[in-house]
């Protein structure tokens, strides 16, 4: 009886969150993030970005040195980063993915739930949502240093609208070289921290708790009988879960990139996928893969049929108030180790 009561009681939880999808209008709600491990404890982050258009996203690797603020407006958090990263760039307003020198990885994806309370913190120094991924980067080298830091919220998050219409509303997971991890949302004007080895997976709507009682009940069903199989986000969440669990730990870095580099393709949207009854599924546009041992950053744009990287290492950083950006405009064939191919440029302004 007991067994049958939760069964019941995950059951309408799933059915609750499912018809919160449904009722989602945000034509952006995709993207999905996990962390494997092989036997050598070494951690590969992977991760989708899903959007219903391109992003003109490019690569960049900021300095450490370098001044940086909040963005918003004379009242903007500053601060001078402690660490060099290698990112992925928004629309040319924002960071939403990367890692730093000290193998901390960052990955923002869309939340149509996020809330940040702006209004109730005016007396908190501004950061642009923008700046939030490069704020962690930047700042931080472990999971556990951003959980300090973070959790007296610092700052308040100011989330202006996207060029592309929606509301940037976000969550961010962050991954170090220990294994240890942490996800941040801000649900109904407080920030929530998911602090876990555990916490491996991510996509978008619901939030974090909510995703981990719907996989719990498909936990339930077991994946060898069935598993949800659309493109919404509680549906990827419950298939990159099982997805992780079931794929063997491997011993070398090849098989590892080659497990993490499937497991993302896997969960892809392909290019083109349109519901109009679901404007919320949006195609795969790249993924990413985040090697911490070897300090490489690998991405996959589905428009290019080679896979390219960058070394951490081979990067070549001039002064601190230069970046350095490799233009990823018109989907460029681009393969191999591509540190030589960054140019010095100014850094580009925060959404405001």
């Amino acid at each position: 009886m007991v067994h049958s009561a939760k069964r019941v009681a995950l059951r309408r939880l799933v059915l609750a969150a499912t018809a919160s999808l449904f009722a989602l209008t945000s034509s952006a709600d995709a993207c999905t993030r996990f962390v494997y491990e092989n036997t050598k404890s070494d951690l590969y982050v992977g991760r989708t970005l899903d959007w219903m258009e391109d992003p003109g996203t490019d690569l960049w690797a900021f300095p450490k040195g370098m001044s940086r603020t909040g963005g918003i407006d004379s009242a903007s958090i500053a601060w001078v980063s402690k660490h060099s990263s290698v990112t992925s760039s928004f629309y040319g307003i924002a960071t939403i993915d990367g890692m730093n020198d000290a193998g901390l990885v960052a990955n923002m994806l869309y939340l149509a739930e996020a809330d940040y309370g702006t209004d109730a913190k005016k007396d908190k120094p501004s950061l642009s949502v923008g700046a939030w991924l490069q704020y962690a980067l930047d700042n931080f080298a472990t999971v556990d240093e951003a959980v300090t830091a973070l959790e007296s919220e610092p700052f308040r998050i100011v989330a202006p609208t996207l060029p592309s219409g929606d509301v940037a509303g976000a969550h961010l997971a962050l991954t170090d070289k220990s294994g240890d991890n942490a996800i941040f949302e801000y649900i109904d004007g407080k920030l929530v921290i998911h602090h876990s080895r555990d916490a491996r997976t991510m996509t978008n709507s619901p939030s974090y708790d909510q995703q981990l009682a719907i996989n719990a009940y498909w936990e339930g069903v077991g994946g060898t009988n069935m598993l949800p199989g659309t493109y919404r986000a509680s549906d990827r969440f419950v298939r990159a879960t099982y997805n992780l669990k079931q794929t063997p730990n491997y011993d070398t870095q090849k098989e590892s990139l080659a497990a993490t580099v499937s497991m993302a393709r896997t969960i892809s949207v392909p290019v083109g996928i349109k519901d109009p009854k679901l404007p919320n599924i949006a195609s795969t546009m790249w993924r990413t893969v985040s090697d911490i041992g070897a300090k490489r950053y690998y991405f996959d744009s589905v428009y290019s049929p080679e896979i390219f990287w960058v070394d951490f290492d081979k990067l070549a950083f001039g002064s601190t108030d230069k970046a350095l950006k490799l233009s990823l405009a018109d989907n460029p064939y681009l393969a191999g180790e591509v540190s030589a191919k960054f140019v010095e440029t100014a850094p580009f302004a925060w959404l405001h």
